[in-house]
């Protein structure tokens, strides 16, 4: 497998602007489109078919944050995709206290299971978009 096999396959996906891969790290950088409606899973998939896992991954993340049962979770703008919202040992604010609120999350995504989509985002950072 290459560099360019996985460029190609993520570059693929509708709503990626770019792609920045490095088979020596181990690292696919990916920027995407405003207004994307891509989703984890479809990340994931483009890079699986050319036999690479996807490890955790660092994202940006706009959506709104819900809480049900005490637990936050961030639906995704574009996608409307659900994350749990876990909060990394050194984030800055209760992802509760924005519930309602248009926010953007930095944080990573972990690896998920074998044959699993990843689910969740532990947040180093939560903010509320004006």
């Amino acid at each position: 497998m290459c560099a360019h096999a996985v460029r190609v396959s993520l570059k693929s996906v509708s709503g990626v602007d770019s792609v920045d891969v490095s088979l020596a790290k181990g690292l696919a950088s990916v920027k995407m489109k405003p207004g994307n409606t891509v989703t984890v899973g479809q990340l994931q998939q483009a890079i699986t078919k050319n036999g690479f896992t996807m490890k955790d991954s660092l994202a940006t993340i706009a959506g709104t944050v819900e809480t049900e049962n005490g637990r936050a979770r961030l639906r995704v703008s574009g996608s409307n995709e659900m994350l749990m919202l876990i909060r990394d040992p050194h984030g800055s604010s209760d992802a509760g206290s924005f519930n309602g609120k248009s926010v953007l999350v930095t944080g990573a995504i972990p690896e998920a299971a074998k044959g699993k989509i990843p689910d969740s985002i532990r947040y180093a950072s939560i903010e509320e978009r004006k």
